[in-house]
């Protein structure tokens, strides 16, 4: 009757096809592709109309009337069996997140935030849910709203997103036209209203305190925790903010049933999920697919191959510009999914997968990704201000040739003075990519090896990847000018 689930007792549903699906995902060995019937997003091409009336032929707000009147209950406890986990990046399961709400009232309001500041580099998935299929959206924020006891929701979206903020409150605006929401929403005698907020551009306003101070009129820097949101957030009332993606796939979790949605992937690693693929790839694209499929499958299938063949591959981002970059030795056989990239010394992230191949300059790359947060910082913490400002300029300074020997233990050092000792993630992200190791044995960090080989290698000798290529003999040393 019960199964361990993310350290949750979870009550399951007795029906046998629930059971038979919940049988398959225990026991299942092949991940993907996702069959067509299987997909939540069903216009993330555009291809069909976005708006209510587009929205009702695709199964948008079916049945949501009965979700709503099931109470809150029954909406965590699908959302706890289906084993979603939040899509914005930390991958914390989200029926225990939206649990936490659901304590006895003080008399303070209780908030839904919806993040979809999306601008982590490579990360474009939320876009395309606001874009072409904002009543999924809505009608999620209605639902998950429902299962927190909250009566308002308030959707952040990036300043750069105009079209997207358009279509997504032309969205708000059809559903309350046709009583889906505000006043006694879907008939169900819950009242509930969901407004749109721009925010200005800053990535820091995409970590959920930051976010919540920006919401507030004030500067969007990010908040000591505890407390955390569930206790005080927005306006000083218990607030959840949660993402896009998770938020939107509530109401097809609560239609389908949560053992539905928990067939697919692995235990702990459940549900489908929006992968971005791009890079040096022949066809990128954003596309929904099956959690634990195989990174090289997910790429050979919906983008059409790395440029040049597999074998041309050196490495792969695979979670957005936050997680560690994985080598090709690894990305012949990792799942990606959260446990499986973790293994693999990386994160799932955001599921933006940026491709790599062999002429791409290593140290530039990672120079470029702390050239991004040094200016995204807010500056609030001592060691994200100034060190990943160092850290930038000794990034160029490898990039041009001009660094001594002792500056790659100095920035290696550096790096872990900055990760862990600020009040939110952005240091720990800057931080990850001066980390990785590229090279196939794990014994040397990029920056001791010039991947284009334009100005200086070191050491001499190095086999890049594993794949048996060695580096030319004629190189210029780091330091002497010696060929």
């Amino acid at each position: 009757k019960t199964i361990s689930v993310f350290e949750t007792r979870l009550q399951l549903p007795r029906s046998p096809s629930s059971l038979l699906s919940l049988h398959k995902l225990l026991y299942k060995t092949k991940f993907g592709p996702l069959s067509d019937q299987d997909r939540i997003f069903t216009n993330l091409y555009g291809r069909h109309d976005w708006s209510l009336k587009g929205a009702l032929r695709r199964g948008d707000w079916y049945k949501t009337k009965e979700i709503l009147l099931k109470g809150t209950d029954w909406i965590l406890n699908e959302v706890k069996v289906s084993g979603l986990r939040g899509r914005g990046g930390a991958g914390f399961p989200t029926g225990m997140k939206w649990g936490f709400m659901n304590k006895p009232s003080d008399g303070r309001p209780k908030y839904l935030v919806v993040n979809a500041d999306e601008g982590e580099p490579g990360t474009c998935k939320d876009r395309e849910i606001m874009r072409h299929d904002p009543h999924k959206l809505v009608e999620g924020c209605l639902v998950a709203g429902r299962a927190m006891g909250a009566h308002a929701a308030y959707i952040y979206i990036r300043g750069e997103f105009y079209n997207e903020s358009s279509n997504t409150q032309v969205a708000i605006n059809e559903a309350y036209a046709a009583g889906l929401i505000g006043k006694n929403a879907c008939g169900s005698g819950y009242d509930f209203d969901v407004f749109v907020m721009r925010g200005a551009g800053a990535y820091i306003c995409g970590e959920e305190t930051a976010l919540i101070e920006s919401l507030e009129g004030k500067q969007g820097k990010p908040r000591l925790k505890p407390p955390f949101p569930a206790d005080i957030g927005v306006f000083g009332c218990p607030t959840t903010v949660a993402n896009v993606e998770t938020v939107a796939v509530a109401p097809a979790i609560c239609r389908r049933g949560g053992a539905w949605f928990a067939s697919f992937g692995r235990e702990r690693n459940a549900g489908t999920k929006l992968f971005n693929i791009s890079g040096h790839v022949n066809t990128p694209c954003t596309v929904e697919e099956e959690m634990s499929i195989p990174l090289r499958e997910l790429i050979d299938r919906h983008a059409g191959g790395v440029r040049g063949g597999w074998d041309n591959l050196l490495g792969v981002i695979p979670g957005g510009s936050s997680t560690p970059i994985i080598p090709r030795s690894v990305c012949d056989d990792v799942m990606m999914d959260f446990d499986d990239l973790v293994r693999a010394e990386s994160a799932l992230g955001t599921a933006a997968v940026i491709v790599m191949d062999k002429s791409t300059d290593v140290i530039r790359a990672i120079a470029r990704l702390v050239e991004f947060y040094k200016h995204e910082s807010c500056g609030q913490c001592t060691p994200c201000r100034e060190g990943v400002d160092w850290m930038d300029k000794m990034m160029w300074r490898f990039v041009r040739g001009d660094a001594a020997n002792s500056e790659i233990d100095m920035i290696w050092e550096l790096s872990k003075q900055i990760e862990g000792h600020t009040i939110c993630a952005l240091g720990d992200g800057a931080a990850w990519p001066v980390q990785v190791r590229l090279l196939g044995d794990g014994a040397a960090w990029p920056v001791q090896v010039r991947l284009l080989g334009d100005r200086a290698a070191w050491p001499v000798q190095v086999r890049l990847l594993g794949d048996g290529v060695v580096w030319p003999v004629q190189v210029r040393l780091l330091g002497d000018g010696a060929a």
